[in-house]
């Protein structure tokens, strides 16, 4: 059911790989909440997946761009404004990628180079998209900007290894950014912790299935899925959350506040 949450909104979806990705979701959701958006990804990422599928179910035009490259995402945002007719209303940062747990590389073994990739594509990328933006003047009065984000900036999941330090520095770039966007222009900036999901990057990870079980057996809701994220990530690009800024809002079902749950337990003692 849709609420007009967006109508008359328009935006900038980033990330959207294929129907799995909680990039894809959004845009699906924000589409039918009324919001007219341009789609954008790294050009190889867009061989890779099926971002064109995408951008003809939502009327949507593809801007490639390379989040790590400044020059590219001067171009994403001056072509949006001009493409959607004015400044936009939000932005989804949904970018993240670490050589290092590609290429099976332990914590205490990482190749520092591939860490250097790792923080510039999943979280400088996302300070680059807002300075850009913010220079630009390109987000309108009470936009939105949402990243993406994972628990393991706050607490040691060894499989995470080095993206759990670029998401922490993720985290801290968007309170950092947030206090200057809000002073400016009264835009807010959060990002979404969300359940371990079996999208196309998640399934990457090493034991991710096993990992995914304990997850909802944990969280007293569950995992919360790409949709359910999707619907979430539309509330913050909406008017309802105006005043909602330099937030980790967490969006796991209640997993992130639980110690342990009556279901391990069972598990431990039949052990």
């Amino acid at each position: 059911m849709a609420y007009g949450l967006l109508t008359g909104k328009h935006g900038i979806i980033s990330g959207a790989l294929d129907e799995k990705s909680i990039a894809w979701k959004v845009a699906l959701k924000a589409k039918e909440e009324g919001a007219t958006f341009t789609l954008t990804n790294a050009p190889i990422a867009m061989r890779m997946g099926a971002i064109k599928e995408l951008a003809q179910h939502c009327n949507a035009e593809i801007i490639p761009a390379d989040a790590t490259s400044v020059e590219d995402l001067e171009k994403l945002f001056t072509q949006s404004t001009e493409i959607l007719g004015g400044k936009v209303d939000f932005v989804l940062h949904s970018i993240g990628m670490s050589p290092n747990i590609r290429k099976g590389k332990a914590y205490n073994d990482l190749n520092y180079d591939w860490f250097k990739q790792s923080l510039d594509i999943s979280a400088l990328s996302f300070h680059k998209m807002m300075q850009t933006a913010y220079k630009l003047d390109a987000i309108n009065e009470w936009g939105s900007v949402v990243a993406l984000t994972y628990m393991a900036a706050q607490r040691t999941f060894p499989f995470y290894t080095d993206m759990a330090d670029a998401k922490a520095v993720l985290e801290s770039i968007a309170r950092s950014f947030g206090y200057r966007y809000g002073k400016y222009r009264k835009v807010r900036v959060n990002t979404v912790s969300q359940s371990p999901t079996p999208t196309t990057a998640g399934g990457g990870i090493g034991g991710f299935d096993k990992f995914y079980d304990y997850a909802d057996k944990i969280a007293p809701l569950g995992n919360a899925s790409a949709d359910q994220c999707a619907d979430y990530v539309v509330t913050l690009f909406s008017d309802l959350t105006r005043m909602v800024t330099m937030q980790n809002l967490f969006h796991d079902g209640g997993f992130s506040m639980t110690g342990v749950s009556e279901e391990i337990m069972d598990m431990v003692n039949k052990g």
